[in-house]
C-alpha cells in the first residue's frame, strides 16, 4: 500500500484520473462539469466533454460551439472550475483553469478527427439557448466555422479522497505544483 501522505502520488493519481476520462468513454472523468460566471454575475455549470489532458503543461481540453453562452461568460471572464466526482475511487478533484479560446485554422487538426455524428454539436440554428417555437424548432448543421477548443491552463488543483480518514490536499502552478495537505 502506497504511503497516505505523499503529495506527490496523491497528485499522480489526480492525473491518472484525468487521463482515463480522455481515453475511457465511460469513466467518470470523461464528463466533468464546466462552471463560468454568466454577464449577469451568476454561477453557470454544465457538463462538458474532457478531450485531452496533459500534465507537463497542466493543460486540459475541451470542445464547444463559439456561439454557447460559455464563449460569452470566458471572453469576459477566462477563469474556470471544472469538477469532476469519480465515486469509485472517491475522489473529487476540483480544477480552477485559465481559459484560451482557439477558433478557426487554430483549431483545423482538432475538426479533423471529430466524428460526423459529433459534428453536429457545432452550428446550432438558432444559436444554442435562443428560445424556439417548439421542442424541434432548430438545425443542426455541422459548422467548422462555430468549433472552438477551450485549452484550460490548470492553475490549481483541489483533490479530495473520502475514506476513512479524508485526505484533502490543494497544488498550486505559483508553487510549481507542489502540494499542501489541507484540513477535509
Amino acid at each position: 500500500m502506497s504511503d497516505p501522505n505523499d503529495l506527490e502520488a496523491f497528485l499522480t493519481r489526480a492525473w491518472q484520473i484525468l487521463g482515463r476520462g480522455v481515453s475511457d468513454r465511460r469513466s467518470a472523468a470523461r464528463h466533468p462539469t464546466f462552471a463560468t460566471v454568466s454577464p449577469e454575475g451568476y454561477p453557470e455549470a454544465r457538463t462538458v466533454v474532457l478531450r485531452a489532458a496533459h500534465r507537463p503543461t497542466a493543460m486540459l481540453e475541451v470542445h464547444t460551439d463559439t456561439a454557447s453562452a460559455k464563449i460569452a461568460a470566458l471572453r469576459a471572464n477566462p477563469k474556470t472550475e471544472l469538477h469532476i466526482w469519480d465515486s469509485r475511487a472517491k475522489i473529487q478533484l476540483r480544477l480552477a483553469a485559465t481559459v484560451s479560446i482557439l477558433t478557426g485554422a487554430e483549431t483545423a487538426d482538432r475538426w479533423a478527427s471529430v466524428p460526423d455524428a459529433s459534428r453536429v454539436s457545432y452550428g446550432t440554428s438558432p444559436d444554442p439557448g435562443s428560445v424556439i417555437d417548439h421542442v424541434y424548432a432548430y438545425d443542426k448543421p455541422p459548422c467548422p466555422e462555430r468549433f472552438a477548443v477551450l485549452r484550460c491552463t490548470l492553475d490549481a488543483i483541489d483533490l479530495v479522497h473520502l475514506d476513512t480518514r479524508h485526505r484533502r490536499a490543494r497544488y498550486t502552478r505559483v508553487k510549481n505544483w507542489s502540494g499542501d495537505w489541507l484540513a477535509p
